[in-house]
């Protein structure tokens, strides 16, 4: 069989790791090796933070809905605990979409779930 070398396959494969490392700092966007390990990094980081930005957010829509909930005399987990007894179905992305952008609803949830 006839030797074959990589040369036109290994530049196309340099290339585009380079390609996607552009923004990188010093050699980390320069030399393939630095470059390589970068974006297996950086796709390692997108993975992993693609969960976490579910996690802060979510503390976030707590965090909101708490001190809303204490403007009008209660507690989050007091809150909580009376919307499930009163049957109320909203998220805590709703609620606390509400608590910023609409005071009045968010107040009459409130009432509604403090009746129950």
């Amino acid at each position: 069989m006839a030797r074959v070398k990589t040369g036109i396959t290994r530049r196309k494969r340099h290339q585009r790791v380079l390609k996607v490392t552009k923004g990188q700092f010093g050699t980390r966007s320069k030399l393939y090796k630095r470059a390589n390990e970068a974006r297996l990094k950086s796709l390692f980081y997108a993975y992993r933070d693609r969960r976490n930005r579910k996690r802060d957010l979510r503390g976030l829509w707590i965090l909101r809905i708490n001190a809303a909930a204490r403007q009008h005399g209660t507690s989050y987990s007091r809150l909580m605990s009376s919307l499930k007894k009163a049957n109320i179905g909203i998220n805590r992305k709703m609620l606390a979409d509400l608590a910023v952008r609409d005071p009045q609803a968010f107040k009459a949830v409130v009432e509604q779930a403090k009746v129950a």
